[in-house]
């Protein structure tokens, strides 16, 4: 299952990559910066006159808790739970998947029901999750977990700003481009027994590591029940109880001496790594749900240990790096150190082992990939024109305009993607592999 892990997307690897990867089931409350939200939909609603010309705009009834918001003390790593509430005119920052009930919403509607839950929850904290389940329009709140936000999470800044400046228990009120954001600070859920607390209380590394696991979950996991992972037949009758077993079972057999990538094969529930025990990549800055990524970067070289997400049970073990991808640029990828800021284009070939949702890529096996990067290489080393190669080829559907990616270290990319992008030189074509396909890339500024 890829891309899961960043709190509201869906399974466990990597943020998949732009148009192609998107989750249609989950708003994106993560890895946009200001610049790639304003772009998706201008915060202001507007309105056009029955001859079809377009009114001036209007400006959303402000709600923002400035006195919360003006705070100078702000928490380092603050738990929320929140209410979404959209409406009409935003729909495009949900691209397709805005919730029914904002469909024929105005703002006035929007701001009216956000006030009227924000009153409820200052009357009764307890309320929160009653309230999200009745009105909230982001699937990923409805877990019943709370999202946890720090300084260097990557929510949009209007999101992070009042989760860090809020008081436990206490309710404020925040507008980004998705909507109204009801939100209150909950108390840090309790760990459970089972969880490698004494590794879980180490300082973290700064990685890169890399690590395996084995998901095992059972059908109250809050992601099973919010409707973030697929059915499954044996997960869905699972209790709590015989997870817990199964992983208390684990952990005695790698304890033994069991090997970590038959045990995945055996018994792991990401199809994104069970078959072939791929290690996933963990970085200070990855886009992944805490506690698998704070576990992740306490793990010491082979030691192996469980956490618990809202997806179900990890057992994690640290391994090396795995060898790089026959058809990546190394001589590039070894190069220190990398630029701050880079424009770049790339064509996006898949493969059946790895790929987009481009009918071309789900079915080339991974001999015809070979063959096609050798020979799209070589075409442009004899002058094709990149844009005329990339709109034949790509299947990046948001890459094939032409516009080229602005990549920074912190840009909602995966990370291999932007480890080539930022040691390119200017006109140089390299060529790197992530958790969509190969990407033949070149740097234009």
């Amino acid at each position: 299952m890829r891309a899961v892990i960043r709190n509201i997307v869906v399974m466990l690897a990597l943020a998949a990559f732009g148009a192609a990867c998107e989750n249609a089931s989950s708003l994106d409350l993560r890895g946009k910066t200001p610049e790639a939200v304003g772009s998706d939909v201008s915060s202001d609603t507007s309105s056009t006159g029955s001859a079809g010309v377009a009114a001036a705009k209007t400006p959303p009834i402000e709600l923002d808790s400035k006195d919360i918001l003006a705070r100078t003390d702000a928490a380092t790593s603050a738990d929320v739970k929140h209410v979404l509430i959209s409406w009409k005119e935003l729909a495009p920052a949900f691209r397709g998947h805005q919730d029914p009930r904002a469909h024929t919403r105005t703002n006035a509607d929007a701001a009216k029901l956000a006030q009227d839950v924000l009153a409820q929850l200052q009357a009764n904290p307890d309320a929160i999750d009653d309230l999200v389940a009745k009105y909230s329009e982001d699937p990923g709140s409805k877990t019943g977990e709370p999202y946890t936000v720090d300084k260097d999470s990557q929510f949009v800044p209007q999101f992070q700003a009042l989760a860090l400046h809020l008081k436990v228990k206490e309710a404020g009120i925040v507008r980004t481009p998705y909507g109204y954001h009801v939100m209150e600070r909950v108390a840090p859920p309790p760990p459970d027994p089972l969880e490698s607390a004494d590794i879980l209380a180490r300082p973290a590394g700064k990685g890169p590591f890399w690590v395996q696991h084995i998901l095992i979950s059972w059908k109250d996991a809050p992601a099973v029940k919010g409707g973030q992972m697929p059915p499954d037949a044996t997960r869905d009758v699972r209790t709590k109880d015989q997870a817990d077993a199964m992983v208390k079972d684990a952990l005695a057999k790698l304890k033994a001496g069991a090997d970590m990538a038959t045990l995945m094969k055996q018994l792991s529930e990401d199809p994104g790594s069970k078959d072939d025990g791929k290690p996933y990549k963990v970085t200070e800055a990855a886009e992944l749900v805490p506690t698998f990524k704070a576990m992740g970067l306490r793990l010491n070289m082979g030691e192996y240990g469980a956490v618990r997400s809202p997806f179900g049970w990890h057992i994690m073990k640290r391994v090396g790096p795995p060898p790089p991808d026959p058809l990546e640029s190394v001589d590039i990828l070894k190069r220190e150190p990398p630029a701050d800021h880079v424009q770049v284009k790339h064509i996006l070939l898949g493969w059946d082992g790895a790929h987009a949702q481009d009918p071309r890529g789900v079915k080339r096996t991974r001999a015809e990939l070979e063959k096609l990067v050798k020979d799209t290489l070589a075409r442009l080393q004899k002058g094709d024109k990149f844009d005329s190669v990339m709109a034949e080829l790509s299947e990046d559907g948001g890459g094939k305009s032409g516009k080229p990616y602005d990549i920074t270290a912190q840009s909602r990319f995966p990370d291999e993607f932007k480890d080539l992008a930022l040691r390119l030189k200017v006109g140089e074509i390299g060529v790197v592999r992530s958790e969509v396909g190969i990407h033949i890339m070149t740097r234009v500024e």
